[in-house]
């Protein structure tokens, strides 16, 4: 066949309205307007911050789908297509500068939303993501109800969890701070609260420590553990004032799997997250030394009980005393 810009011409829009059937027609003839089993109509509130995330362009950085190959990013829920019925337009974002948001709703409280629109900064230390300040308390109030609403009923559920339990955070905090840690130790499990730090804190335990309390707890505790970080103001209850916990040292003397354990799951209803999808296992371990070291005086690190040290670990003895005893443990 002799090749003429005709046939040229024809083959090229043969090509291109194929291409647009397979990429476009196939997936709307497939598609079904049934909702998911997560799915719920937004309310005219999360509606109005919905608007407010499309106007903003926060698809710019953040994605609002799971997919199949996602599982390695912590995924509870590959997206559907039920998810986003009614949506229009469906703002699903293809860059991931920031986390997914598809499943947000419930996974913080409220007022740490606030917090992080207000200035990012204030709960993710090394965020990239920029101030929201200037749309405004009413603005920003929209805008953290649309992203509580993000996970449809399975957010819903967490929300009434946060809100579930930061009735009782808020009780005991308001109880003293004697009554704040003695609730805080009582939501971890016996076993966690009778097992030391299994790892030495030798120096590079505690830079490695170091380095994970300032890219993610600095602006909420503070840069001596006084829970007096720029976030404060705007957390019910505030961040905890590790030095309040020497005290209960005496009575209890580990304190690694306690911090191990609060640290991995976050306390549900304080602006306390959990960091178990963004620290292994031994940056846990280090930061919890670092804790104990600089803020208590004290790590229980290579106490009895202990088992067999990795092969990395060099020679380390505890030389920080429990508070209120004589001599090392």
């Amino acid at each position: 066949m002799k090749m003429t810009p005709a046939v040229l011409i024809v083959g090229a829009l043969m090509v291109f309205w194929a291409s647009s059937f397979i990429i476009v027609g196939i997936p709307s003839m497939t598609m079904k307007e049934v909702p998911s089993e997560i799915w719920r109509p937004l309310t005219a509130e999360e509606d109005a911050g919905r608007r407010l995330y499309v106007q903003n362009g926060c698809s710019y950085c953040h994605s609002l789908f799971v997919r199949t190959n996602d599982w390695d990013i912590g995924a509870e829920r590959i997206a559907q297509s039920g998810d986003y019925v009614g949506f229009e337009p469906v703002i699903l974002g293809t860059e991931r500068t920031g986390p997914d948001l598809s499943q947000d709703g419930g996974e913080h409280p409220d007022d740490w939303n606030t917090a992080h629109f207000v200035n990012p900064r204030f709960t993710s230390p090394i965020s990239l993501m920029p101030s929201w300040e200037f749309l405004g308390e009413r603005k920003i109030t929209r805008l953290t109800a649309y992203v509580q609403a993000l996970g449809g009923k399975d957010a819903d559920l967490r929300q009434n969890r946060q809100k579930q339990f930061k009735a009782q955070a808020v009780a005991a905090f308001n109880g003293g701070a004697d009554r704040n840690i003695e609730w805080l130790h009582s939501q971890v499990p016996e076993v966690w609260r009778r097992m030391p730090n299994p790892y030495p804190a030798n120096e590079a335990a505690l830079q490695r420590g170091k380095r994970m309390y300032q890219e993610f707890c600095i602006n909420c505790h503070g840069p001596i553990g006084d829970g007096n970080g720029p976030a404060k103001p705007y957390l019910s209850p505030p961040p905890l004032d590790f030095t309040t916990l020497r005290r209960h040292l005496v009575e209890n003397r580990f304190i690694g799997g306690i911090f191990y354990y609060q640290i991995m799951n976050g306390v549900t209803g304080t602006g306390m997250p959990y960091f178990k999808k963004h620290l292994e296992s031994e940056k846990i371990w280090d930061l919890a030394n670092y804790l104990g070291v600089f803020f208590l005086g004290y790590t229980d690190a290579n106490v009895e009980p202990r088992g067999i040290d990795a092969s990395f670990e060099g020679e380390w003895k505890n030389t920080y005393p429990v508070p209120g005893t004589e001599g090392a443990r």
